[in-house]
């Protein structure tokens, strides 16, 4: 079974991007499914199902997302092979921009739209910088300057990636994408593999349910801001 890792900022088009991808991939006759990582609702295993897509949804609560998809995504990965899968897709929002939920050996795709503006690469972390295939999404909202100086930015940040423009409403793109997922590696080990990139780390007081603000109620791993004061001539 291959396992692919989508991640992109929320609403940047991950989810109708998967549906016209796969679409190409059912016809062929592969038996595709889908794992969404979200944290608070998540209603896109619906969208999936009605596709004929197995889906399964994950929601982290209060949970760091990334924690929450490596201390899950091997019973995802057994589930897919439970239920047969040609290929399984981990879909997971980048709500920090500091995600980093792409696999080593597996394929790593990172979706971004154009209205987040054209220094939103610049932004954007390790599931960027570390993406096997970038997909940009909404480029018909945009003009063709703006496309190409998007697409500068992302090649500043990551130029080994693969640069694809994809349409998640008429499907335009989807094909050459599904090429893609399926020339995708099925040989990569899961458990004992690793992550391409650490995820974020924040061992503190919060974490553990601290409401009080206060240096007194500030402990473990604590990252103040530098504040440097004006000099007044």
């Amino acid at each position: 079974m291959k396992l692919v890792t989508f991640a992109g900022p929320p609403s940047s088009g991950k989810t109708a991007v998967i549906l016209k991808t796969l679409a190409h991939l059912q016809r062929e006759g592969r038996k595709v499914g889908v794992v969404k990582f979200d944290c608070l609702a998540s209603q896109d295993a619906e969208r999936f199902r009605a596709a004929g897509i197995p889906a399964l949804t994950g929601l982290s609560g209060n949970f760091c997302p990334d924690h929450y998809f490596i201390t899950n995504i091997e019973d995802c990965a057994a589930w897919g092979r439970r239920q047969q899968l040609d290929l399984l897709v981990s879909e997971s929002a980048g709500l920090c921009n500091r995600c980093a939920p792409h696999i080593r050996g597996h394929l790593a795709v990172c979706v971004l739209d154009h209205l987040a503006g054209v220094n939103t690469p610049r932004k954007i972390g390790p599931m960027l910088k570390t993406a096997d295939v970038v997909l940009v999404t909404k480029g018909d909202i945009v003009s063709q300057a703006e496309r190409e100086v998007f697409a500068f930015r992302v090649r500043q940040v990551n130029a080994k990636a693969r640069l694809l423009f994809v349409n998640g409403i008429t499907g335009q793109g989807s094909w050459e994408v599904s090429r893609l997922l399926d020339a995708a590696p099925d040989n990569a080990p899961l458990t004992g593999g690793k992550l391409r990139f650490s995820v974020p780390s924040a061992v503190c007081s919060y974490c553990l349910g601290e409401t009080e603000i206060g240096e007194d109620h500030q402990h473990g791993t604590v990252r103040k801001i530098q504040i440097e004061e004006a000099n007044h001539v």
